[in-house]
């Protein structure tokens, strides 16, 4: 029975997230556009309406209101990356982080073709960070994560160069053992 129970909790758990994740999930639109017509959709509206006299211009011109500014695109690294905190010899937690770099429109296939370069990069950068106690105590401070994305994107930009524009910490996650 002691072996049973711990299945059985897992199992329930399974059901009751799928269970809650298919009961909560936004209701669908039909109004709503196809995924593709979203995205034409959007950039079509980025940019502010111009005026009544730059309207008739910017039809004329192309039919389309050219964007406000350069798009970005947001490249979600594969893998997450685990980090240990180490004190006084021993493993004392396990960080987890999920990230992706905004870079200029087009650089996706760049980042894939660099990510084992950029890993190792970002690696180094997060050891560092966890050596100088970075993921100790009150770690998501404004402060403490600011300084650790300025570091992962001049890591980035060392590798990619000026593309990179930012980093984005999807997930951060510590474990304490």
């Amino acid at each position: 029975m002691g072996k049973l129970l711990p299945v059985l909790i897992v199992l329930f758990g399974l059901i009751g997230g799928t269970g809650a994740g298919y009961l909560l999930r936004p209701a669908a639109d039909p109004d709503a556009p196809a995924d593709a017509e979203v995205d034409v959709a959007v950039d079509d509206h980025a940019a502010p309406e111009p005026a009544d006299d730059d309207h008739a211009a910017a039809h004329d011109a192309g039919g389309h209101d050219a964007p406000a500014g350069p798009v970005n695109d947001f490249v979600k690294l594969n893998n997450q990356f685990v980090v240990p905190v180490v004190r006084d010899g021993g493993v004392t937690a396990i960080v987890v982080l999920s990230l992706s770099l905004e870079t200029e429109s087009g650089q996706a296939e760049r980042v894939y073709a660099f990510e084992p370069k950029l890993r190792d990069a970002f690696l180094q950068v997060l050891f560092d960070h966890a050596n100088a106690g970075g993921f100790d105590g009150n770690f998501t401070a404004d402060d403490s994560l600011g300084a650790l994305r300025r570091s992962l994107r001049e890591s980035a930009q060392a590798v990619l160069g000026p593309a990179v524009k930012d980093i984005l910490l999807l997930d951060i996650l510590r474990q304490d053992g």
